[in-house]
């Protein structure tokens, strides 16, 4: 990994001096390359087969939506970047123990659905066909990259009782910079990177740098929210978690661990403290 990098950030940054247009090409390329689509792993293996599976459609692509249980009282599952809905099978079991029926996807680009990439507007359109067929989500479960698709999909009309998002980032500008950061890409190449991704991922939108945000979304979400993210985290950094905990105050109940890292998924501690969350009594009722 450290040597493919490497190799990237030289392509890159050395494209840039004598082509700067084709070095932000470049850049947005692997920007949007989700990378080699990871398996099942084999401790997911049975919840994965237990799945009712469908087929729906976004952008051309074919997308693998899965459904637990009888479909009443649905969870909304929204996995992350190069991942897929069985991540989510430790959620999965105990989800359905309690009488809930998880609902998820494989994002374009990822697990068994078809495309190279995928984005905030197509998970958008997914869910928006999922809330269609299952009705009021009893919450939204989300890690990573899910977790800005979810903050954007209930500003936009997504509709669930409680919210756990789990090592999240706050904006998507963030996202940009740490990739830039990552690599070590020069001042030239990210600033071509953020013209490219405006012009040619979202070009129906006008500021998406406000858009993407969901510190500025509080005033539109009124729902519960539980946020996990952990302070050794290296792939998200603690530090967009403690944003989103000030721009959402008391509605955000902020659950901080250590020594866990970015793959929180199968943590039982973790588990256990969004089941609750989402189960507690007087949150349903409301």
């Amino acid at each position: 990994m450290a040597i493919a990098t490497s190799a990237v950030r030289l392509l890159i940054n050395g494209t840039s001096h004598i082509a700067p247009g084709l070095a932000g090409r470049q850049a947005f390329f692997f920007f949007t390359l989700p990378g080699r689509r990871v398996e099942v792993r084999p401790a997911e293996q049975d919840t994965h087969r237990r799945a009712v599976t469908e087929q729906l459609t976004v952008n051309g692509k074919t997308v693998v939506a899965y459904r637990w249980g009888t479909g009443e009282r649905p969870v909304l599952l929204l996995h992350g970047w190069r991942s897929r809905a069985s991540r989510f099978s430790e959620f999965i079991d105990a989800l359905e123990a309690v009488g809930l029926s998880p609902i998820s996807f494989d994002a374009p680009g990822n697990g068994d659905s078809s495309g190279r990439t995928t984005t905030i507007m197509e998970y958008q359109e997914i869910i928006a066909q999922l809330q269609f067929r299952y009705g009021e989500f009893e919450s939204v479960i989300a890690h990573s990259f899910g977790v800005l698709s979810a903050f954007s999909a209930l500003r936009n009309g997504l509709q669930a009782r409680t919210f756990v998002a789990i090592a999240g980032p706050s904006n998507f500008g963030f996202l940009v910079d740490g990739f830039c950061y990552q690599l070590g890409l020069n001042p030239r190449v990210k600033a071509s990177l953020r013209r490219r991704l405006e012009r040619k991922l979202f070009p129906e939108i006008g500021d998406i740098w406000s858009t993407f945000d969901a510190r500025g979304f509080a005033p539109e979400i009124s729902i519960p929210i539980l946020l996990i993210h952990d302070r050794q985290d290296a792939r998200v950094p603690f530090a967009q978690g403690e944003l989103l905990k000030t721009a959402y105050g008391s509605q955000l109940e902020f659950v901080p661990t250590t020594g866990l890292g970015h793959g929180l998924l199968a943590v039982p501690a973790v588990v256990q403290n969004a089941i609750a969350f989402v189960t507690e009594p007087d949150r349903r009722a409301a």
